[in-house]
C-alpha cells in the first residue's frame, strides 16, 4: 500500500470516527422541542401557562384539554423524549419541573404537579467498589388520574402511582404507592390511607387550581 493509499484510509477512519462521536452527542436533540423550551424562557413564570401548552403540542408531546403549565419545564432524554412524555386532561404542572423522558412518563388526568417535582426514568444498579454507578437501566412511570405531587419530591424509576394518592413535599419515591394513600419522607412511606376523604366541591377544586 502506498504512503497516500495509508493517508487515505486514515483520513476515512477518522471522518467514520467523527460522525459517529456527532451522532452520539446529537442523538438527544428534539429540534421542534428545543425550540418550543426556548420560547418559553422569555415568559415569566405564572404568566402564558396556556402558551407553553400550545409550544409543547407544537413539539408533538401530546397534552389533553385544560391542562396548564405554570413555568418551563426542563424536559430530557433520548430523541424519543416527545414520544415518551404525556399529560392527560385537566392536569396541573407548577414552575420548574423536570422530567426525565428516557423512559415513558405517563401523567393521567387531574393530576397536580408541586413546584420543582423531578420525575426519573433513568437510573444505574450498584456495582463494586471499582464503579458504584454500574448497568443503567430505563423504567417507566406512571402517574394515576387525580394523584397530587408535592413540592420538590423526586419520583424514581418504575414508579406508579396510584390514583387519587398524595406525595408529600420533598419525599423520595423508590416504590409504587396503592390508590389514595399519603405517602412521605426519604424514602417515602406509608403515612395513611385517604380514601375517607370526602369529594371537594367544584369552589374547593377551584382554591386550589395552582398545585404546589
Amino acid at each position: 500500500m502506498t504512503s497516500a493509499a495509508r493517508d487515505l484510509q486514515r483520513a476515512r477512519a477518522l471522518w467514520r470516527h467523527l460522525a459517529s462521536v456527532l451522532r452520539e452527542e446529537t442523538d438527544a436533540v428534539h429540534p421542534r422541542l428545543q425550540i418550543a423550551l426556548g420560547l418559553m424562557t422569555v415568559l415569566p413564570q405564572f404568566v402564558g401557562n396556556r402558551l407553553r401548552v400550545v409550544l409543547l403540542r407544537w413539539a408533538r408531546v401530546p397534552i389533553g384539554h385544560g391542562t396548564v403549565i405554570w413555568g418551563r419545564p426542563t424536559i430530557v432524554g433520548n430523541a424519543a423524549q416527545h414520544d415518551n412524555l404525556s399529560f392527560g386532561q385537566g392536569c396541573v404542572v407548577n414552575a420548574g419541573c423536570h422530567f426525565d423522558a428516557s423512559g415513558r412518563i405517563e401523567v393521567g388526568h387531574r393530576v397536580s404537579i408541586g413546584q420543582q417535582v423531578m420525575i426519573l426514568t433513568n437510573s444505574h444498579d450498584i456495582a463494586n467498589a471499582d464503579q458504584r454507578a454500574g448497568h443503567n437501566h430505563i423504567r417507566s412511570v406512571v402517574i394515576h388520574d387525580g394523584a397530587w405531587l408535592g413540592t420538590r419530591c423526586t419520583v424514581l424509576p418504575g414508579v406508579v402511582i396510584g390514583a387519587g394518592s398524595v406525595v408529600a413535599a420533598g419525599a423520595v419515591v423508590t416504590r409504587s404507592v396503592e390508590p389514595n394513600t399519603l405517602v412521605g419522607g426519604v424514602p417515602a412511606r406509608f403515612i395513611r390511607s385517604l380514601a375517607d376523604v370526602p369529594p371537594v366541591s367544584s369552589e374547593g377544586l377551584a382554591s386550589v387550581g395552582n398545585a404546589g
